[in-house]
C-alpha cells in the first residue's frame, strides 16, 4: 500500500506540472479522464501496483524498487 500511495503522489504531481488540461493529460497516459481524476483524488484502492508502474512511466518518472533483507 505504501509503494502504490507513493507512486500515486509522484505521478499526481507531475500531471499537475503539466499545466494542461484533465482530457490531454488523460490522453497523454492513456486513459479515461474519469481515472485520470481517481488518480488525482488519490483514490489508490482502484489502482493496482503495476498500473501505477506504467501510468509513472508514461508520465516519464523513472521508478527505483530497492529491495533488501529484513533487519
Amino acid at each position: 500500500m505504501t509503494m502504490r500511495s507513493n507512486v500515486v503522489i509522484a505521478v499526481s504531481e507531475a500531471v499537475r506540472g503539466w499545466d494542461t488540461t484533465q482530457a490531454r493529460a488523460s490522453r497523454r497516459l492513456g486513459i479515461t479522464q474519469p481515472r485520470l481524476n481517481d488518480l488525482l483524488r488519490g483514490k489508490i484502492n482502484k489502482f493496482s501496483l503495476d498500473t501505477l508502474l506504467a501510468l509513472a512511466s508514461r508520465a516519464g518518472l523513472k521508478v527505483k524498487l530497492d529491495v533488501r533483507s529484513a533487519a
